[in-house]
């Protein structure tokens, strides 16, 4: 099968050095081979901060650096009913559970609790609702008490069996399902969340290598179970390093300076920026 590989930004902000290093690694690996694939999605689900004029934006950062995609974009705001559909399957197995709690509930738990589970980024969520009774939870959904929905990570790992993923920095890595603990996969206002769409989202385009930055490492961790569990193809990764700010921090939308607009008015051309981000990207990739 020709590489495929996927650029996937949100439009709620224009590209910055860090968005054009991660789109850099997508197209160079696509490119290696004269079939290869390189497609652009907008992950624009968070319909509260999506702005109409990031998704031009961001079209034009990318074809003004280079980076040009071989098929109609995707957008996953097209793509609710696939997101139902996988997490149905997930609510048939008896693999997620509804979650009523608050983010101030949650955080008051892990006050009450001496020894919070840890996550990469912090406290992970600690349970309560995995143990309210299946009545509980149909009078409350009755009712119509919001509700996520969560993966019962420890469920799900019990059904999958010892799982590992290849990354091509990192090589071949166990499945940890407690790593992020029990996910939300479905959101209270949106009806899904990041891991389950980017999970079913890849299935769908046929992804063969996922291109991230590496602060997103631990996610594939659940995105393996996800695949395991919803009978999907596993890709390879690529977790690359992440750029930095002067103070240590990884580049983020608030970092205006840094991005491509701004860059471009200020006179920069294009093959000085890329200059840039090929002193940061893996060695292997050239």
């Amino acid at each position: 099968m020709p590489v495929r590989t996927r650029f996937a930004p949100s439009p709620t902000g224009r590209l910055h050095l860090g968005h054009a290093l991660a789109a850099r690694v997508a197209h160079a690996l696509a490119r290696q081979s004269d079939d290869g694939v390189f497609l652009l999605r907008f992950e624009d689900i968070d319909t509260l901060r999506v702005r109409e004029e990031f998704y031009h934006g961001i079209e034009e950062d990318l074809a003004w650096l280079g980076f040009h995609w071989d098929e109609i974009p995707l957008l996953q705001s097209d793509r609710c009913t696939a997101y139902e559909t996988a997490l149905a399957t997930l609510r048939g197995k008896g693999l997620v559970y509804p979650c009523f709690c608050t983010r101030r509930e949650i955080q008051d738990e892990w006050a009450n609790i001496a020894a919070a589970p840890q996550g990469p980024e912090g406290p992970l969520y600690p349970g309560t609702c995995r143990r309210i009774s299946t009545d509980e939870q149909a009078d409350k959904i009755a009712a119509g008490t919001p509700h996520a929905w969560r993966l019962d990570a420890r469920m799900a790992a019990s059904v999958t069996g010892p799982l590992t993923f290849h990354d091509l920095r990192c090589g071949i890595i166990s499945v940890n399902p407690d790593l992020l603990g029990d996910v939300v996969l479905a959101r209270k206002d949106i009806g899904t969340a990041y891991h389950l769409a980017v999970v079913v989202d890849d299935a769908f385009q046929h992804i063969t290598h996922v291109t991230r930055g590496e602060d997103l490492l631990p996610s594939a961790h659940v995105h393996r179970l996800l695949q395991a569990l919803l009978e999907l193809p596993e890709p390879a990764y690529l977790h690359h390093h992440l750029l930095m700010d002067e103070n240590g921090k990884r580049l983020a939308k608030r970092h205006d300076a840094l991005s491509i607009a701004t860059l471009r008015e200020s006179g920069l051309k294009p093959h000085e920026i890329e200059a840039r981000i090929n002193a940061e990207m893996s060695p292997w990739i050239g």
